[in-house]
């Protein structure tokens, strides 16, 4: 299969997709396209007619799978539990390395198709016998924070075609080639299949009895502040749209599920300088524990801090920040890198 130059590549119907087939096919690939649907919302029929047709003006084979029921029953119905449980999930994290990714060598090793491709913006890296993804090009469309838990044997197969180009360039080839739309086409934002605030998917998603009712704000030392709309509706970290006037700017510092209560604080009050993480993956464990020069994400755009990496038990990661950091949230990922940016692993914090 290997030395066959063929290749599955997941097409949404995006410019970013759209260009990877492109510059796959110019390389000499035999590309196979797939367009994936996950949900139903405005616009996906429109996006899969796009792919459709990209795929007809570049004459390569394309097939529509519909995975609705799995990617409720894997992704959505996480997304909706993560906050009922009072945490804050990372549906794209989990989506890109418990779902898609194997979802598409899946199918590729049902076609016989060694090469498996997205319109990711990242690079791959082979060093000392491993691979390893790393920043793109792009810093601003990098998304290798969402990749940490692929493991080598999908890592290997990945081709990503857009890893050294930037989202100008992205537009302006496509627009080159003559293939206006998709390089005009608009950015998606946010969650896929919640592109609206969540507050609003949560309460159309949720039956009313699940959902708790309204409850307390409280300060750190338990003194009443207001009635919030229910612990669900608040994440770590949050300032704006808590409802609530006082004197002094106050962020959500601790959400507490048993309660329905919300605490609130001022920022300094957020800092911590440690963390643990569960469901952690590191591409190759010795570099991830061999000193303290990693560098730590908590989000896609957060500011990089340096940290020491240690176990904890058998399932567990502690994490020693060198610089304290403000808002971790249980339920979100942390992303790991060294010095060069090689992606080493990650871990969803506790």
């Amino acid at each position: 299969m290997k030395s066959k130059r063929r290749v599955l590549l997941g097409m949404s119907g995006g410019t970013d997709s759209s260009v990877a087939a492109m510059l796959l096919q110019e390389s000499g690939y035999e590309v196979t396209g797939v367009t994936f649907r996950f949900y139903d919302s405005e616009g996906i029929e429109e996006n899969l007619e796009d792919a459709r047709t990209l795929a007809s003006r570049l004459n390569i084979p394309h097939i529509t799978v519909d995975v609705r029921p799995l990617f409720r029953d894997r992704i959505v119905t996480y997304f909706i539990n993560e906050y009922l449980s009072a945490r804050t999930p990372v549906p794209c994290t989990l989506c890109n390395n418990e779902f898609k990714w194997p979802l598409l060598a899946k199918i590729a090793d049902e076609k016989e198709i060694y090469w498996i491709a997205t319109g990711h913006y990242v690079r791959k890296v082979f060093r000392d016998g491993s691979y390893y993804l790393a920043p793109a090009a792009d810093r601003d469309k990098d998304q290798s924070f969402f990749l940490w838990g692929l493991q080598q044997e999908i890592l290997e197969r990945m081709l990503l075609p857009l890893g050294d180009l930037t989202k100008s360039e992205v537009r302006a080839y496509a627009a080159e080639r003559g293939f206006q739309r998709a390089a005009t086409k608009k950015d998606s934002m946010g969650v896929c299949f919640c592109p609206m605030d969540y507050r609003s998917f949560l309460r159309r998603e949720v039956p009313q009895k699940l959902l708790p009712g309204k409850g307390r704000f409280l300060d750190e030392s338990g003194r009443f502040l207001g009635w919030h709309e229910g612990y669900p509706f608040y994440t770590i970290g949050q300032r704006r749209g808590l409802g609530i006037q006082l004197n002094r700017a106050v962020f959500v510092k601790e959400i507490r599920k048993a309660t329905n209560e919300v605490v609130l604080a001022s920022l300094p009050s957020l800092y911590k300088n440690e963390m643990e993480l569960e469901h952690w993956s590191a591409a190759d464990e010795s570099r991830l524990f061999r000193g303290d020069d990693l560098i730590v994400k908590i989000r896609y755009r957060k500011q990089a801090n340096r940290c020491t990496v240690s176990r904890v038990g058998r399932d567990r990661l502690h994490v020693a920040l060198h610089e304290p950091l403000e808002a971790i949230a249980s339920g979100q990922a942390a992303a790991f890198y060294d010095e060069e940016g090689l992606l080493l692993g990650g871990g969803i914090i506790v």
